[in-house]
């Protein structure tokens, strides 16, 4: 068995347009569905609860969209990401 360097590693193949699921983590609901409307702006999109932390500082969020190339799909992880009121994105 041969371990992959990061430049080795295999590319993820999706074949687009496809649904995507971002995991937002944040401390504050309201204000990550907000910020997700902020990126997203009007594109359609479905947010679900998913799971709180165990000392209930944390929520996190479950963000379901179609992306249509793999720019979109990175582009909007990196918008999240950067997004004062989102903690992390997975």
């Amino acid at each position: 068995m041969t371990l992959l360097g990061k430049k080795e590693q295999a590319k993820l193949e999706l074949d687009y347009p496809c649904e995507w699921r971002y995991k937002i983590v944040g401390e504050e609901k309201e204000a990550m569905i907000t910020a997700v409307c902020e990126i997203i702006s009007e594109k359609e999109h479905k947010i679900a609860d998913s799971n709180r932390s165990k000392n209930g500082k944390y929520t996190s969020l479950n963000l379901d969209l179609l992306v249509h190339n793999e720019e979109e799909r990175n582009f909007i992880f990196q918008a999240l990401k950067a997004h004062q009121h989102i903690k992390m994105v997975l």
